[in-house]
């Protein structure tokens, strides 16, 4: 029992530090090592939009498909599927293996996975190697949430995750305006496409190499029993924050709450109050949240295509500029992300999105078509800095990723299903009854998150998991 004492306070001192340490160079070196991570996942998750037109045009999707998913739905499909893989049968890896090898290694993966897929000749081989790219992605975007959460003072939680999305983000419109270039044509004979495959799984490669600096959580050494490794790492965050300081003190740590020191925790568990009401609103919330985003996202050149036309070059085009306007949301919220419950600003996004896109199903002349796109985008991506943060809160750390990856998958798996459901919806309605199908959607969002989400802006982790 005496043991057990110690252990607790040795981890309350341990996570007062953490949560005093300013926002300095290294805070935020940190979070742009591990957001150049995530940037190529992003990069290999948008370009499912932008490749599309080059299958077509190469006639690879011919006469593909599984019962209702034919063509693009198909490969579409396979993507969220792999996603769905790894949120939900691997999820639970980062709490079993630690962050940081986790991190290391399921990048690896999707990258092979992606290079792979460059070289297929078929449809069924790029959608079975899409599938497991998918797996690999699943798996890093849980790690990565649950990584950053874990590493920065709680002050700091909103900013961090919405930078993390600006570097992220800013991938989307470099692949869209690489598919823009390269899609339409075959540089040195080889299909467009395969180009814009192939960099961004060779481009992440090297960020591999730049982010093994990037320390392993000590709140999940601290679950792991491992005290002696926590307090080193800590000590060693704070020695190079003492240098970006230069002489001047760290603030003094405070009392600081503390979870159940568990190496490993239970499925079961986040059934359990008061874990249970979380899980089932990001559930309800994930599932619904992927019709406006990647409703829009996965879907922007078909349906700037059904307002406008078909014309491969001029939509690639205003899908480019639309995805200009990735960035700018998350860099945006960099202003209020801690200033405001995280809640409503998931609920101010859903409503922009339902408004925004039905005025986008209104436009048939190309600048209103791109405003709107536009102002989508940017609801979009306030939305998905701010559930980013959200999700990675409400769990103590024996169970983050597994919580997260679980409720995640919804996200995955909808997007499966919404792939087809938009596709029919764009054939059968056009574009108005699309973002009607998006507006209903985010009626379920704000009153999931609404009716059951818990505050927790400028909390520390441990005190929201009680």
């Amino acid at each position: 029992m005496d043991a057990m004492v110690d252990s607790r306070r040795q981890a309350a001192a341990i996570l007062a530090r953490l949560d005093r340490l300013p926002a300095t160079r290294h805070m935020w070196t940190m979070v742009a090592l591990l957001s150049l991570g995530g940037l190529f996942e992003f990069y290999d998750l948008f370009m499912t939009a932008y490749v599309i037109p080059g299958f077509v045009k190469a006639g690879m999707l011919a006469g593909l498909g599984v019962g209702i998913f034919q063509g693009p739905a198909l490969f579409v499909a396979s993507t969220f599927t792999g996603l769905f893989i790894g949120t939900f049968v691997f999820g639970f890896v980062a709490d079993k293996y630690g962050r940081r090898a986790v991190f290391t290694f399921s990048m690896l993966a999707y990258c092979a996975c992606t290079l792979v897929m460059a070289f297929q000749s078929t449809g069924w081989g790029v959608c079975l190697w899409r599938l497991l790219a998918g797996i690999g992605i699943g798996v890093e975007l849980v790690t990565i949430d649950t990584y950053i959460a874990e590493l920065v003072p709680k002050y700091l939680r909103g900013r961090a995750f919405a930078f993390n999305q600006t570097v992220q983000f800013a991938v989307v419109p470099i692949v869209a305006f690489l598919s823009y270039i390269l899609v339409p044509t075959a540089p040195l004979g080889w299909d467009g496409w395969r180009w814009v495959v192939a960099i961004g799984s060779v481009g992440a490669l090297a960020v591999w190499f730049l982010r093994r600096g990037v320390p392993e959580s000590p709140r999940w050494l601290l679950n792991q029993g491992r005290i002696a490794e926590a307090e080193a790492v800590t000590a060693q965050i704070e020695a190079r924050i003492l240098i970006d300081l230069r002489g001047a003190p760290l603030p003094p740590p405070a009392t600081h709450a503390v979870e159940r020191l568990e190496a490993k925790g239970s499925f079961g568990e986040i059934w359990q109050p008061p874990l249970r009401n979380r899980t089932i609103m990001l559930m309800i919330f994930q599932f619904f949240q992927t019709f406006g985003f990647y409703g829009f996202a996965a879907w922007v050149p078909q349906l700037i295509a059904s307002q406008l036309g078909f014309n491969i070059t001029a939509n690639l085009q205003y899908a480019f500029i639309i995805a200009i306007a990735n960035p700018f949301g998350p860099l945006l919220a960099m202003s209020f992300a801690d200033r405001f419950e995280r809640k409503w600003q998931l609920i101010a996004a859903a409503v922009c999105i339902a408004v925004f896109g039905v005025l986008f199903s209104f436009q048939t002349t190309v600048p209103l078509l791109i405003l709107f796109g536009v102002l989508i985008t940017l609801s979009n991506n306030v939305m998905s800095y701010s559930f980013h943060s959200y999700q990675t809160e409400l769990f103590p750390t024996r169970v983050r990723a597994r919580a997260v990856g679980f409720t995640y998958a919804f996200s995955r798996i909808s997007t499966v299903f919404a792939s087809f459901i938009i596709g029919w919806f764009l054939m059968q309605a056009g574009t108005k009854g699309v973002f009607g199908l998006i507006a209903f959607a985010m009626l379920m969002v704000v009153l999931s998150i609404g009716f059951l989400g818990p505050r927790t802006n400028r909390l520390e982790l441990e005190e929201i998991s009680h």
